[in-house]
């Protein structure tokens, strides 16, 4: 687990799952294995990250953009599963 600290079971940290379409948040945690810590680190899904969601229909993959906004990336159900982040205020 990468950069967990206190985050799992806070009430402000969602999975990005979770997260629905149009909503910005930042990466505090990434949990599981270390190959899912791995392939999501690899993608920039790194504590610190900010990322905004750009599709999350509840079936299918999470599409999100990051940051700078040039980049979009298609994550997984159970990877998205992994990823603890904490919604910004808009």
């Amino acid at each position: 687990m990468i950069g967990v600290g206190e985050a799992v079971g806070r009430q402000d940290i969602l999975c990005l799952s979770d997260l629905a379409a149009g909503r910005q948040a930042v990466v505090v945690a990434v949990t599981g294995g270390r190959g899912a810590t791995a392939r999501l680190l690899a993608l920039g899904l790194a504590p610190g990250r900010c990322v905004r969601v750009v599709m999350n229909d509840r079936f299918g993959p999470v599409i999100l953009a990051t940051d700078s906004g040039s980049t979009r990336l298609a994550v997984g159900r159970g990877l998205a599963l992994k990823i603890r982040l904490r919604e910004e205020a808009d």
